[in-house]
């Protein structure tokens, strides 16, 4: 026999969950010793919301579920950001909170609120544990929190709930789908006398290329028939960026449009593998014609969307779609004119990294010092579009940030679930000031845990995204300029290490200490204002 709290620990750990974040409160007590006894580390932070983007950061360290834990009321609200991004980001998210009883709440008022209701729009699904169906709620929760798309669910727990006794529960049931590719067929064989006769084939790729696993089906159909790649933010190293194919990842860079659209625009074939819009500027809101450009989408469920159309359609495993697509086909000659290479040569023009000091150069200096497999995470800003630009990626599903849901106050938290989860792997995060500044108690996480991430922070003492679109529309500067806060000594402060850097030699004798340290760096890279203007 076992108690609820028990079971659902025992099913978490057995999903490969071994973290847990959040703050205790009376009414989560029980399921936090659970946790602890199972072998799920609890880890204290300072906010819900930061403690979210910590579980997100195992999820992609492990690729199992993250796990938060919250207590009743502000617990649960504090937490509606990171729900909300893990829903738009797909992120395979468990959200257990305390729960009073249903009598409880009929004559106690005190921190009550239908958390289901405050759920139910942000999450795959609510449900409130009931006794005898524990093994049940836990089983299908982590079921669909991991079925494509990914997303959160949460479970409230009454209190007296958690520590009861429960029947034997029932074995674990994991289904593991075979591979579902369409079937043959006339529309199938349209699809690859399409690719056969291609004379100009473009391919995008998105994030349900890494949920089905299927980089290395989209990177070998890229270099064998020759197709230029654009991705997502998400998908970057699908396709490692030094290959000729590869013309890295874009979707909120006008810059980047203006030279990626046109060879999307004269391309005589589109395919698109795992392509969700979500990551994407108004731009690419229908950026083609179907009726004139044959457009072949590979994905994990129907295009109801509507941000972009298709001429064929097929759902089901992309990998698996991709490899059946080019079954028997000859890869013919493509792009005679050299469109795609002179494409590359256009974005490395317009997107320079050799500039003695600003954020390019941060950006190409501590790429250049990091291992391929290092993981780096970014938070939203001006800095993120840059970076997301200029960055190279050498495999795929090692550049991390809230590219759908668009968060600030991620970067560093994500890293930290990382770390947590990876010790061993270099952990670099990228931040603006004001989101560093959203989530600078954070810094006491990092410390009491003894992890050695590295925090570059772009100083300008703006939140210069929102400041370049004031200016672009003539209105006046309000609500944008901050002072400007001394974070070494901050980071010093709260027990880490703190350096202040203003050139390239600065910043990697910086990066190279803080890799070796036993506790976090936190590197303030100053830049000038209106150093952002015209680079994405």
């Amino acid at each position: 026999m076992a108690t609820a709290a028990q079971l659902i620990a025992r099913r978490l750990y057995e999903a490969g969950c071994r973290h847990a974040f959040g703050i205790p409160g009376g009414e989560v007590l029980t399921m936090m010793e659970a946790l602890q006894d199972a072998g799920i580390e609890f880890v204290l932070v300072k906010h819900e919301n930061a403690g979210g983007f910590m579980a997100e950061g195992t999820f992609h360290a492990t690729g199992a579920p993250g796990l938060l834990l919250s207590t009743i009321g502000p617990g649960i609200t504090n937490a509606v950001n990171v729900i909300s991004n893990a829903k738009q980001d797909r992120v395979p998210l468990i959200f257990l909170t305390g729960a009073f009883t249903e009598a409880e709440s009929h004559s106690y008022t005190h921190q009550v609120m239908d958390h289901v209701a405050v759920m139910k729009s942000i999450t795959k699904a609510s449900f409130t544990l009931q006794d005898g169906a524990v093994d049940t709620i836990i089983d299908k929760a982590v079921a669909i929190a991991t079925d494509t798309p990914p997303g959160p669910v949460h479970i409230d727990i009454p209190t007296p709930l958690a520590g009861l006794e429960q029947p034997d529960a029932a074995p674990v049931r994991r289904v593991s789908p075979a591979p579902s590719v369409p079937a043959a067929g006339p529309e199938f064989g349209f699809a690859r006398n399409l690719l056969g006769q291609a004379k100009r084939p473009v391919m995008i790729a998105g994030v349900e290329v890494l949920e089905h696993g299927a980089e290395e089906a989209v990177a070998s159909l890229a270099r064998d028939f020759s197709i230029p790649l654009v991705t997502t933010y998400k998908a970057k190293g699908v396709l490692p960026e030094d290959d000729p194919m590869a013309l890295g990842g874009w979707g909120l860079s006008p810059l980047g449009d203006k030279h990626v659209m046109p060879l999307i625009e004269t391309a005589d074939l589109i395919l698109l593998a795992g392509y969700d819009p979500i990551e994407m500027r108004s731009s690419w809101v229908n950026p083609w014609d179907p009726k004139k450009t044959p457009v072949i989408e590979f994905s994990a469920a129907a295009n109801t969307h509507y941000v972009h159309q298709a001429t064929l359609s097929f759902i089901g495993d992309i990998g698996a779609g991709l490899t059946m697509l080019r079954d028997g086909v000859v890869p013919p000659p493509v792009w005679s004119n050299g469109a795609p290479q002179e494409t590359r040569k256009a974005l490395a023009a317009a997107f320079p990294t050799d500039e003695e000091w600003g954020p390019a150069a941060i950006c190409d200096e501590v790429n250049r010092l990091l291992p391929d497999d290092a993981m780096v995470s970014c938070d939203t800003g001006a800095h993120r579009i840059l970076l997301s630009s200029v960055w190279k990626c050498a495999q795929p599903h090692t550049l991390i940030q809230s590219s759908a849901f668009g968060s600030m106050g991620c970067g560093m938290p994500l890293a930290v679930g990382v770390k947590l989860s990876d010790p061993d792997r270099p952990v670099v995060a990228f931040t603006g000031d004001a989101g560093l500044e959203m989530i600078l108690g954070e810094l006491a996480t990092l410390r009491d845990r003894k992890l050695p991430v590295v925090i570059v922070v772009f100083v300008d003492a703006s939140l210069t995204l929102i400041e370049m679109k004031q200016r672009a529309t003539g209105m006046k500067n309000l609500g944008v300029d901050s002072g400007q806060t001394d974070f070494a000594a901050v980071a010093r402060a709260m027990g880490g290490n703190g350096v202040d850097v203003e050139n390239r030699a600065g910043l990697a004798s910086a990066v190279t200490e803080g890799l070796a340290a036993e506790s976090f760096t936190v590197i303030a890279a100053h830049i000038p204002r209106g150093v952002y203007d015209g680079r994405f």
